[in-house]
């Protein structure tokens, strides 16, 4: 239908928690040599990720098993090209996360109007950032995230309210393209230090579990924001299984108080299964889809 946007995943829905279902490619994405070989095994790796999660999920307990839903996969591009990420999306695929403003907003550019310009234009994927913020870094990522999985202290909330409406300004008056959060707000969660030897004065790694509610507070109370839930990354030393426990339990205590922030982003390549155990609904995998990393030059 004219002037409709194509999703080549049919049932996904807007938030990205629809990229479990089977996909293939509609269409030839490939512009270099070999590009068909790089869809075949970007296919193949996302087939196995989503069958370890689908298989996960199946031996969740039922407190943790969210009334049956799957939990959400988000492709981490980090240092891959925007090529990539558009055979990602005719593979399914609907949510993709970034580390690095820097790379993150060029790259979400070329994607956008790559899909724009194919017959009918393709739907953009939701853009996760999920790496370490800097605030004066806020105004760029609200041009194009709807998530950010990395709010850990109350001046990153801050600059990020103060970002998003600046940016609607911007966007009502046409002085620059409207991002996501031009229509809706955007999406905040808490990223929880999980070291159980932090000091409420380490902000590596994100914020104390004791700052935790407070700062759900702060963002929930954020003109232009929405708390979405919680985040973290299992420390380095030690089970992921307990670190996962840990922040199920400060999930719980935030919807205590928000009960529609609901999201617990948690579980990278190594440690999936663990995270889905536990209860996340978002899942964020990287090497396990695209392959290691190219060298950064």
């Amino acid at each position: 239908m004219s002037g409709q946007t194509r999703d080549p995943q049919d049932g996904a829905d807007s938030s990205g928690s629809g990229a479990l279902a089977a996909g293939a490619p509609e269409r030839s994405q490939e512009a270099v040599p070999g590009g068909a070989r790089r869809t075949a095994e970007l296919a193949q790796r996302l087939s196995a990720v989503r069958r370890r999660i689908l298989d996960a999920a199946a031996e969740r307990p039922e407190d943790r098993a969210h009334d049956g839903a799957l939990p959400a996969l988000v492709v981490v591009t980090k240092f891959f090209p925007a090529q990539d990420v558009l055979r990602l999306r005719e593979l399914g695929v609907r949510a993709v996360g970034e580390n690095k403003d820097q790379e993150a907003g060029p790259k979400a550019r070329e994607v956008a109007q790559a899909l724009a310009a194919q017959q009918p234009p393709v739907s953009a994927p939701v853009w996760h950032f999920v790496g370490q913020l800097q605030s004066n870094k806020a105004k760029h990522v609200v041009r194009y995230a709807s998530w950010v999985h990395s709010v850990d202290r109350a001046s990153l909330v801050t600059a990020l309210g103060r970002a998003v409406r600046t940016h609607r300004d911007a966007a009502a008056s046409g002085d620059v393209a409207a991002g996501p959060c031009a229509a809706e707000d955007l999406t905040c969660l808490v990223q929880v230090n999980l070291d159980p030897e932090a000091s409420r004065e380490d902000a590596r790694g994100g914020a104390h579990p004791d700052t935790v509610p407070g700062l759900a507070r702060e963002i929930a109370e954020t003109e232009g924001l929405r708390l979405g839930g919680v985040m973290a990354v299992a420390p380095r030393e030690g089970d992921p299984r307990e670190a996962f426990e840990r922040l199920w339990a400060i999930s719980q205590q935030v919807r205590g108080e928000h009960p529609e922030a609901t999201a617990v982003s948690a579980g990278m390549s190594g440690d999936l299964e663990a995270a889905v155990a536990a209860g996340a609904t978002h899942v964020r995998i990287g090497s396990d889809v695209l392959g290691p990393r190219p060298a950064v030059r």
